[in-house]
């Protein structure tokens, strides 16, 4: 069983990835998506996204950081993909769930989704692009506005040569709202031979627990719940090892809140740190009561260098 942190545009970055991976209970984590167009990128922009690429492709607490690739042009994304696995990527992953109308319109993320071929194309260029022992998976969702597609999108990746499938439960046009449609999930494991990984509405070892029932996916990946309970792929491993474990409590989240304030303030402004702050504390409102006092406290404060005593 293996657990894995999503990326979230703007909201899981390096500093993130960072706290919570050091928290526990992860197997990998995955990048923000670096975008690809119809050029190679420098290396700059690979270490910009992924500075652990510096740190062997993993954060400081030895959790690998899978270097994912958004794009609609086979040649492209191989060349940049063998850029990132020469640059120390362990693994590779292609976006095909952004729902994004910007991203969906340059012929990125989820709109590659109305044509299994396409995506057959890009993840075979990518394959053949990269050393057979670093692994190369994608993310889906269950189609573009419906679902007709959504074995036939998997089939498509697996007969390309990926190594797994990560399968967001909900389709481009669910956006986020719609209910996690885990039953799909088990249709796509039903019909495929490679690993499939469980994404969506995971927010609790409950749900993960009838997410598995429904699916019959060993593995899944979290996102928001990762960010709204920082410990909830810790919570999850110790359950599925039998391991006792008290579930941490806002004195022990206090702590990470500063912990990000203060991993920026060398490199971001003031005013940027406190808005990442409040932002991150919207998320931790759904689970911890005090941080949606600690949000009213703070919420005029336009600084983290202000926010500091009452964090």
């Amino acid at each position: 069983m293996r657990v894995m942190l999503a990326p979230m545009e703007g909201v899981v970055d390096h500093r993130m990835r960072g706290i919570l991976t050091a928290i526990g209970g992860y197997h990998s984590c995955v990048s923000e998506f670096i975008r690809v167009t119809d050029q190679p990128l420098p290396k700059k922009v690979f270490h910009r996204i992924a500075p652990e690429l510096n740190d062997g492709g993993s954060t400081l607490s030895g959790t690998p950081v899978v270097i994912q690739l958004l794009g609609g042009h086979p040649e492209t994304m191989a060349i940049n993909a063998r850029k990132a696995a020469d640059l120390g990527a362990p693994a590779i992953d292609i976006n095909f769930g952004c729902p994004s109308r910007l991203v969906n319109r340059k012929a990125g993320g989820a709109v590659l989704l109305k044509d299994p071929t396409r995506l057959y194309a890009i993840v075979k260029a990518v394959r053949l692009a990269v050393a057979a022992h670093i692994p190369v998976t994608a993310k889906l969702r269950l189609g573009y506005e419906n679902t007709d597609l959504a074995v036939d999108n998997a089939l498509a990746v697996q007969e390309a040569g990926a190594d797994s499938i990560t399968v967001h439960a909900r389709t481009r046009l669910d956006g986020y709202s719609a209910p996690a449609r885990w039953e799909w999930l088990a249709r796509i494991n039903e019909n495929t031979a490679i690993p499939v990984v469980a994404n969506g509405d995971i927010n609790s070892v409950e749900d993960y627990l009838r997410c598995r029932q429904i699916s019959g996916c060993d593995d899944i990946m979290i996102g928001r719940g990762a960010i709204t309970k920082p410990d909830l792929a810790k919570q999850i491993r110790c359950h599925q090892q039998g391991v006792d474990y008290e579930p941490m409590g806002w004195d022990d989240i206090r702590p990470l809140l500063l912990q990000m304030g203060t991993s920026m303030e060398d490199d971001v402004k003031d005013r940027h740190i406190g808005m990442r702050i409040k932002q991150w504390l919207v998320y931790l409102k759904r689970d911890y009561m005090e941080a949606q006092h600690c949000f009213s406290r703070i919420r005029r404060i336009t600084g983290f260098s202000a926010m500091k005593t009452i964090l």
